[in-house]
């Protein structure tokens, strides 16, 4: 009993001293990898974006920003209009937009350049968007203290708070919907084509006689007719 006692608690007593130290010496589990970048995820997570994620999808801008953020180093900032800011609309505004008028309001919310908030403050006005450049694409970005503000030339709002932000994406959420002078103001008047300018005739071509030498040929063929009756008198004495 003895010896069978003493082997057991040498057995347990390598167990306890030398288990331990294999477990430490065990690998850490690696993290998960991080997987793409989606923007209609990172919407989805703040939780009050769904018409603007719906838009996002119905004009496939979200296929082109995930392409641009995961197979490029273009870095893009978004202004992500909650859903109270689109209820917020006159009725029916989304609904009088074509696809095209859609596409270009998502784009109107894009900026392509990673700004952080710190970078509001000395960023250069006006943006540019990702619906284009001109002053009827653009909008302006103005701090006050902590306060970030946005004017488009229709909608004057503010950022009132931060989504996501990374080294390459940052999205903001705004209590409105930017609205931008190119789609709901009347477009200026394609300007009319300047007129042809008619080349000058030359001056020989263009003109007619002038007066003054149609009385010289008239002169010229009376002198002629007076000198041939001269001659036609001396010839007529002359035979008499």
């Amino acid at each position: 009993m003895v010896p069978q006692f003493l082997f057991s608690a040498s057995f347990i007593l390598f167990f306890l001293l030398y288990c331990p130290t294999i477990l430490a010496q065990s690998p850490a589990a690696a993290p998960a990898p991080a997987g793409p970048t989606n923007v209609t995820k990172v919407l989805e997570k703040g939780g009050q974006f769904s018409v603007f994620i719906r838009l996002l999808k119905a004009t496939q801008e979200d296929v082109t920003l995930n392409g641009q953020l995961n197979n490029t180093n273009n870095a893009i900032t978004i202004f992500a209009p909650s859903d109270s800011a689109f209820s917020s609309l006159k009725s029916g505004t989304l609904n009088s937009l074509n696809d095209q008028e859609k596409a270009e309001l998502v784009q109107f919310h894009i900026i392509p350049q990673f700004l952080s908030s710190s970078q509001f403050q000395t960023v250069s006005n006006p943006l540019t968007t990702q619906a284009g450049s001109g002053g009827r694409l653009e909008l302006n970005v103005t701090t006050t203290g902590n306060s970030v503000n946005i004017t488009t030339g229709l909608t004057n709002t503010s950022v009132s708070g931060t989504i996501y932000t990374d080294n390459q994406l940052a999205v903001y959420q705004v209590d409105k919907v930017l609205l931008p002078l190119d789609i709901f103001t009347p477009k200026p008047p394609t300007p009319a084509p300047a007129p042809e300018k008619t080349k000058k005739r030359s001056k020989a071509a263009a003109s007619p006689e002038s007066p003054a030498d149609a009385s010289g040929a008239v002169s010229f063929a009376a002198l002629d007719n007076v000198v041939f009756f001269g001659v036609c008198m001396v010839a007529a004495i002359y035979s008499l």
